[in-house]
């Protein structure tokens, strides 16, 4: 796995993390400026903040001003869902985040307009069945990521789902660049990483003490469980 350094700047990460033959870890969840930085001193791949005013761990725009000095630590993914404003243009043009992710229902044409703008994109789609397979395959984005159908929640369950599923959208859709989500701990993460071969995989829950706060021996096993897949 690629350890994040001082030295790339925003372009590098974002080719790292979405590289195919690497997994790369992304914590998603952040709330704490705190927790932030010491993921960047512990090597973890990518951050995500949650601005969608519904979840667990809600990070309030407003409030997010100190991710600006995480800029060239680590990948910092904004996450949104079914936002209608700019606010997520707003967001990346003010440089505190370095790619969107769309984690609700918006269809391909949204997802589009991040890519026509250049803006790097990531669609997460819940799974349960190979119709919703068939379905991510038609969004155009940087990466799709693959999480458990969570309705009205939009992820950060702690579920997990069949990963045949998303084998079968490896197969189906050989170009796309997968992240799995869903249930990922220290204890499955190696079965993940072996059975999938995600270009990332997307940890919340199995990264915390609570909600929005972060677990560091969680995060030193997903780290250590990860890079010791061969």
């Amino acid at each position: 796995m690629r350890a994040l350094s001082e030295e790339l700047g925003p372009g590098d990460f974002t080719m790292g993390f979405f590289d195919r033959d690497e997994t790369s870890l992304k914590v998603c969840g952040v709330t704490l400026r705190s927790d932030a930085e010491r993921l960047v001193e512990m090597g973890v791949d990518a951050v995500g903040f949650n601005f969608w005013e519904g979840s667990k761990r809600y990070l309030n725009p407003k409030d997010a001003k100190w991710a600006e000095v995480l800029a060239g630590g680590i990948l910092r993914v904004g996450v949104f869902v079914n936002e209608e404003s700019d606010l997520a243009y707003r967001l990346y043009g003010d440089g505190l985040i370095d790619v969107v992710q769309l984690h609700g229902d918006e269809g391909p044409e949204v997802t589009g307009r991040f890519v026509e703008a250049g803006i790097p994109v990531i669609k997460a789609v819940g799974v349960r069945a190979a119709e919703d397979v068939d379905a991510a395959g038609r969004h155009r984005a940087d990466a799709i990521l693959l999480d458990a159908y969570a309705p009205r929640v939009f992820g950060g369950t702690g579920e997990t789902f069949d990963w045949g599923l998303a084998i079968d959208f490896k197969r189906k859709f050989p170009e796309e660049v997968v992240i799995l989500a869903g249930g990922i701990t220290a204890l499955n993460v190696k079965a993940a990483v072996r059975e999938v071969r995600p270009a990332a995989v997307d940890v919340a829950s199995g990264a915390e003490i609570e909600p929005g706060v972060k677990d560091f021996d969680k995060v030193a096993a997903l780290l250590v469980a990860c890079r010791g897949v061969l």
